[in-house]
């Protein structure tokens, strides 16, 4: 994203493909680009230790700040990344992706799927020593729950029978007396200390996946009941992953130190994991080279094409559950336009996107649900096909119609407004010049921090904007569910009673075969009407020091730590 030409590379390369050829050379990686580690007294972050060069210190780059270091209020991958090393939620994934004991050492369904029975371990501890119980799960979700806190993520609480009612109650005209009944109808119950019985508004056949997720975290009563901003600093933080927050030097680094609380402690074998916090794709990717980090995601893109095309053993592409795209606003001409924002996005190739400029071996996407996700029979995505193609003569038709309806007669001042990464701002430039050749429109480039970004989506304060989307649990809905009318991140603050009800429709539905039909049916509408507009379906491309054995990359997560080594 931002600031370096890495669009010199991408950028020229892409003026002089769309004038005729596209040439996908880019420039090779001097001799003294060497990723080998310095010898001696290692960097960490910058900054010369001793202590790393003894102890077992992971050094990687969270990009930037995260917003809440707390599970009922993150909401994004610079939150995310931390927290799944800091807390464990019933269940985890393994490195096969798969759902294992978390805190829970087993549990049981009843026979239609509604009611779910969780049984703890019985030697599980927060860092700070005290017991985990049911209680802080039931706790933790109904804080999340409750509509004075305001998180943004509650919904997906929401399969918890009362759930969304609680959640969602007008508590500007209704008593506390109200608010605390209905708080008491939703469906989860501390049996005892060890037991947790849930139950659903229907049967949801992903919710153990969802039990693993962040915003299904336990946190320690006591503590958010005592401190309110405990988890703004390290100070007085508690967790009960594998790890424990030491160190927060805010927008500079995180440090996190091995928890000797966690019950899997002897299978952990790092001493801790140091994040840095650098927006700039080139400097991490400097710094990785210098010996300074051990993992770095995500890299230039430049790099990517290189390390690709140089068969680098530290190199590796993970896939992902993952969707890169752009919002329209739809509150604000001419993007309130269909045609135009299905012109916008019909004019881009997303073939040389992916191959030119993104080189990760990215997939174009064509829709918004990523490959890898089960229909009823075969992969969703592939019954699902391309819902459109490029077409720019049919682009120049439909935005001529759509700014005549609007009265407009061109396009001007329009602003893609991104967060401040190399990898984006290559992306964005490309795009911008395919607009500026293909329909002779004339774009801005705008980069602000992530969490700057966030906040101005929120508020509707763009034209055009970046976003991505990770899966959340391995199924369609988990993309499905995010433009549905009033949708805590519809941020094109779109609306189709249509689509509202297809989405409804697959998450009451006890048939499996229309469950599945109904989201491609949404699908469809959504690429007809365009309120976002897809640009390539993720992987991960890192690179990893041939040091850092036992990590894993579940198919929607980062890579994951909690049981890696470094054996130098």
């Amino acid at each position: 994203m931002n600031k370096r030409f890495i669009v010199v590379i991408g950028l020229m390369m892409l003026v002089i493909g769309l004038a005729g050829c596209f040439d996908g050379s880019t420039d090779n990686v001097g001799e003294d680009d060497s990723t080998s580690t310095s010898s001696g007294e290692e960097e960490n972050g910058g900054e010369t230790t001793k202590e790393d060069a003894e102890d077992k210190i992971l050094r990687l780059n969270n990009s930037s700040e995260p917003g809440a270091l707390h599970p009922g209020l993150a909401e994004g991958t610079h939150d995310s990344w931390p927290l799944t090393h800091l807390f464990e939620g019933l269940t985890k994934k393994n490195a096969d992706g798969e759902i294992e004991p978390g805190m829970a050492e087993k549990w049981e369904t009843s026979e239609d799927g509604m009611e779910w029975t969780f049984f703890l371990k019985g030697d599980v501890q927060w860092s700070n020593g005290d017991p985990v119980t049911a209680h802080d799960f039931a706790y933790a979700w109904l804080h999340a729950l409750d509509p004075n806190v305001g998180s943004t993520y509650a919904y997906q609480l929401y399969y918890l029978k009362g759930a969304e009612a609680y959640n969602s109650a007008d508590i500007d005209n209704m008593s506390e007396d109200e608010l605390q009944q209905l708080k008491g109808q939703v469906g989860v119950e501390v049996l005892d200390d060890q037991t947790l019985k849930v139950t659903l508004e229907k049967p949801t056949p992903y919710f153990l996946d969802l039990t693993s997720f962040y915003t299904y975290y336990p946190i320690n009563k006591k503590v958010q009941e005592d401190n309110a901003t405990w988890f703004q600093e390290a100070e007085g933080y508690v967790s009960n992953g594998a790890f424990k927050l030491t160190e927060w030097n805010h927008k500079e680094n995180i440090m996190l130190e091995k928890n000797d609380n966690y019950y899997d402690k002897d299978l952990v074998h790092l001493d801790g994991i140091h994040f840095v916090m650098i927006e700039e794709a080139s400097t991490t990717w400097q710094m990785y080279r210098n010996g300074e980090l051990d993992y770095v995601y995500p890299l230039p893109q430049d790099v990517v094409g290189e390390l690709s095309s140089a068969d680098d053993p530290e190199f590796n592409i993970a896939s992902d559950l993952a969707t890169y795209y752009y919002n329209f606003n739809t509150e604000k001409k001419p993007f309130n336009n269909a045609k135009v924002r299905k012109a916008l996005s019909m004019a881009i190739d997303r073939e040389q996107l992916v191959e030119f400029v993104a080189q990760g071996g990215q997939t174009p996407a064509y829709g918004v649900v990523p490959g890898g996700i089960n229909d009823v029979d075969g992969d969703f995505r592939d019954n699902g096909g391309e819902l459109f193609e490029m077409d720019v003569e049919q682009a120049k038709q439909l935005l001529e119609e759509g700014l005549a309806e609007e009265g407009i007669d061109s396009m001007d001042k329009v602003t893609i407004l991104y967060n401040t990464d190399e990898g984006h701002q290559a992306i964005a430039a490309a795009i911008q010049e395919m607009w500026r050749k293909n329909l002779g429109i004339q774009s801005k480039l705008e980069n602000v921090e992530f969490q700057v970004k966030l906040d101005r989506e929120k508020a509707g304060d763009f034209l055009i904007s970046r976003a991505g989307w990770v899966g959340d649990y391995v199924d369609p809905m988990t993309f499905m569910d995010l433009w549905v009318t009033d949708g805590p991140y519809n941020d094109a603050n779109w609306s189709n009673e249509e689509y509202d009800t297809l989405i409804q429709t697959a998450k009451t539905t006890m048939d499996p075969a229309e469950r599945m039909d109904a989201m491609h049916k949404a699908e469809q509408i959504l690429m007809d009407e365009m309120p976002v507009m897809p640009i390539y379906f993720y992987t991960k491309p890192y690179t990893v020091k041939p040091y850092v054995k036992n990590m894993y990359t579940p198919i929607n997560k980062y890579s994951q730590f909690h049981y890696a080594n470094i054996e130098k």
